[in-house]
């Protein structure tokens, strides 16, 4: 819990010191070129969600990010997986940073308007939060896909195909005959048959002997 935590804070920390940043040293809508056309600082305020979506239910975001950064809090504790711990901790970080704006900055509480400022060519205008969120999501389903759990054991696809396949196997050696009886002769190649087989089958089941061939 305590990796996830200080992941959570390394986020959260430097999402809202390049927005005090941005907003100290740059005019509203300003951009400045980092490379080029293709990535640029270019602040703005987004009432939306992460990469300017939703823009007219900002209170309804609010309130996804809250419940969203309590229930990983809550879950945390369960966690044994690194893996685990760094995913729910870089959606921890940018759930509260991009939450932070939220309640604290213009026009207010719940509907403060979250600084967006870094842009790419042909892309939404975006922040350290939000990749912090998309990464911390993606990195999960991931997990999810690969059979990690968050308490350290991994089942994949083949595990479970192999224990599909013992759990058949069990029950086929259950439904056959326990009387140990041998099977029977069908299938069996006519040219093996010992002499006496076909009397000791077709013959006088009373056992008498065959008449003997009269005196000469």
């Amino acid at each position: 819990m305590v990796s996830a935590l200080a992941t959570a804070a390394l986020i959260y920390g430097l999402d809202q010191g390049a927005k005090i940043y941005v907003e100290r040293n740059m005019q509203l809508g300003e951009t400045i070129p980092v490379l080029g056309d293709w990535v640029q600082w270019h602040y703005i305020l987004n009432p939306g969600a992460a990469f300017s979506l939703g823009e007219d239910h900002t209170w309804i975001f609010t309130a996804i990010m809250a419940v969203v950064s309590v229930g990983i809090v809550i879950f945390l504790p369960r966690v044994r997986s690194w893996a685990w711990v760094v995913a729910l901790g870089l959606v921890l970080g940018g759930a509260t940073g991009n939450l932070t704006d939220r309640l604290t900055r213009w026009p207010g509480f719940p509907s403060g308007h979250v600084v967006d400022f870094i842009h790419v060519k042909h892309f939404a205008v975006f922040n350290i939060a939000d990749c912090g969120v998309v990464i911390g999501i993606a990195l999960t389903a991931l997990l999810l896909l690969t059979g990690r759990e968050p308490d350290g054991t991994r089942t994949s696809g083949a595990a479970r195909d192999t224990e599909a396949a013992a759990e058949r196997t069990e029950g086929a050696g259950s439904a056959a005959p326990a009387s140990g009886a041998l099977p029977s002769d069908a299938g069996r190649d006519p040219g093996d048959a010992k002499p006496g087989d076909g009397a000791s089958r077709n013959g006088d089941s009373s056992g008498d002997p065959a008449p003997s061939e009269p005196a000469r």
